[in-house]
């Protein structure tokens, strides 16, 4: 089946005659033309908090890239256990192939079943939880995930974002949420700024709401000699 193409409507009284292409007339004077004709992208889709819950989970399921606004900024979602949704989001945000992609959990629980190990780290985070407070675990020996970039731990947390954890629990398994922007750029709070990272891709805004902005979450992981602050952010230790 054929997909219907994104289309621009204009004034026929804007539109030079001999730049027409075939094309539907519509009704008081306006003209439809695919965007392309007129070197132009559509626009991205925004997906409603109050919108139909299985058009994000379906969009999560085909591997598309979300825009999730978290608890200060928006973030890119895939399954991190999706290779290609990783591939995805290392190109849009032209990420060292090296760094892990950050996730969010609805709960503690679901962070476990993705294959990390409850360490220290994480129970002490499990009693602060939903907080943007995110631990660095280590990840089961019988797992891969390739949002962890070859390597064998996950930095994980539950959001302090009531919506975005009813997101997850609606989706039914973690999801990636590093920033939106590009690598060394300015994090993205209006869904409007999205459009230069995004702009061109399938990819699904959700909520589209404005972030309160501000700092990132608090890093932290565990070792032999206890708990290690990698950096500090909106949650105070």
């Amino acid at each position: 089946m054929w997909e219907e193409e994104p289309s621009i409507r204009l004034s026929a009284s804007r539109v030079p005659i001999h730049a027409l292409k075939p094309c539907v007339v519509l009704h008081e004077g306006e003209f439809v033309a695919p965007a392309h004709w007129l070197g132009l992208r559509p626009m991205l889709e925004i997906w409603p908090w109050d919108g139909e819950l299985e058009v994000v989970k379906r969009a999560a399921a085909e591997g598309r890239v979300l825009a999730i606004p978290t608890e200060s900024s928006y973030g890119l979602a895939v399954d991190p256990r999706s290779a290609v949704g990783v591939d995805a989001i290392y190109r849009i945000k032209e990420r060292e192939r090296g760094k892990p992609l950050p996730v969010v959990a609805a709960d503690l629980a679901q962070s476990l079943d993705l294959g990390i190990e409850a360490n220290e780290a994480m129970r002490m985070a499990a009693v602060h939880w939903p907080a943007s407070l995110t631990v660095v675990a280590p990840l089961r020996s019988d797992v891969s995930v390739p949002a962890a970039a070859g390597g064998r731990t996950l930095a994980v947390r539950v959001p302090a974002h009531e919506r975005l954890r009813g997101l997850l629990r609606a989706v039914g398994h973690p999801l990636t949420a590093t920033s939106a922007n590009r690598s060394g750029e300015p994090a993205i709070c209006e869904s409007a700024a999205l459009e230069p990272v995004l702009g061109g891709t399938d990819a699904l805004i959700v909520g589209g709401e404005t972030t309160p902005g501000g700092p990132p979450s608090t890093v932290v992981s565990w070792s032999s000699a206890g708990l290690r602050v990698l950096r500090r952010g909106r949650f105070d230790l």
